[in-house]
């Protein structure tokens, strides 16, 4: 499936992105101080795997910030956010769609104003206490080195359409994808958006593979025709996937569809051989031109020169560039903003 297909679909945080993001900056809005919105994040944030929310932990830490909790039972909304109480007042982190439009909550010109002089290529976390809008992190999210470098190799290789899907903010996606070659981007997602469009991409034709390393992709991980997924994701998602980048290397992926196309064209050269030169013998056979004992005899050697050809090497060494390990995972069923 890996060697045929034409749409690749790759998740963005922590997949085109490195799985260790970092907080670039804390905004404090009035009647709140820095330490204070960075302190609650943090405490909200450490009950959960995600790559946003460890940068946010590993930010406190690193400040020397006692996060200790004060909040009430929390409740984490996939894709979106999370809510909790500390004491009377209600608390929400997470994406702007979230905060703003599921939750409510509405930014006064001047703090929207700051908000779109921040806005660019970094992911951004809004935290709302009460009623007000309390300030927001910016989230570093560097591209993995070997980013762009395997989207280009993939379209070199064959395949039609490189897709990326992120639930971050347009302006971010527009920039990773500028930066990393695909060929189309789709932000704002939910995990079954995405799910959605990788069952799409599967009814117009083709096989579909999915790149992901977060509890939101699994769903569309489970859809896609063939999953891969990052050594360092969450355990569902390997659990889920039928490829694991064992060593965290998008090249990995090339290297998976080089072997794929490798054991094909095996597959394909031994089919021939074997029914062309068997067909040969059945027709000399018939018309009397060897005996029975020279056709079993050639028969038999076909087998052993199609066993032979089989166990050579799939692909060529000496190529340094292009290593990788891609291992096989097991499967338990076929097939950002808190991204």
């Amino acid at each position: 499936a890996i060697a045929s297909a034409e749409t690749f679909v790759f998740d963005k945080t922590g997949t085109l992105t490195v799985s260790t993001p970092s907080v670039a900056e804390v905004v404090p809005f009035e009647g709140y101080d820095r330490d204070e919105v960075l302190r609650t994040a943090a405490c909200l944030e450490e009950h959960f795997p995600h790559s946003l929310a460890r940068a946010v932990v590993r930010q406190a830490e690193l400040e020397a910030l006692s996060h200790k909790e004060k909040h009430s039972t929390i409740e984490y909304i996939a894709a979106h956010g999370i809510v909790s109480h500390i004491g009377a007042d209600r608390v929400l982190l997470g994406s702007a769609h979230f905060v703003f439009e599921d939750m409510g909550i509405v930014p006064s010109p001047e703090q929207q104003a700051i908000i779109e002089r921040k806005r660019g290529e970094r992911s951004m976390l809004y935290l709302a206490i009460g009623d007000r809008l309390a300030g927001f992190l910016c989230i570093e999210d560097p591209l993995r080195q070997d980013a762009a470098e395997t989207i280009r190799r993939l379209h070199d290789t064959g395949v039609k359409r490189v897709v990326m899907l992120t639930g971050d903010n347009p302006y971010v996606a527009r920039a990773v994808a500028g930066r990393v070659g695909v060929d189309e981007t789709m932000a704002q997602l939910l995990p079954e958006d995405k799910t959605r469009l990788v069952q799409q991409w599967k009814q117009e034709g083709g096989s579909v593979v999915m790149v992901g390393d977060g509890i939101n992709d699994s769903p569309a991980l489970a859809a896609a025709d063939v999953s891969i997924a990052m050594r360092s994701g969450a355990d569902i998602a390997r659990e889920v996937a039928d490829v694991v980048l064992s060593d965290n290397r998008l090249s990995g992926i090339t290297d998976a569809r080089r072997l794929g196309r490798g054991v094909m064209r095996k597959i394909y050269g031994n089919y021939v051989m074997i029914v062309g030169v068997n067909t040969v013998l059945l027709g000399l056979g018939i018309l009397g031109g060897i005996t029975p004992v020279l056709s079993a005899l050639l028969h038999n050697l076909t087998t052993v020169g199609a066993a032979l050809y089989a166990l050579t090497p799939v692909l060529k060494q000496g190529r340094p560039s292009e290593t990788g390990r891609a291992g096989c995972a097991g499967r338990s069923g076929h097939g950002s903003d808190h991204d």
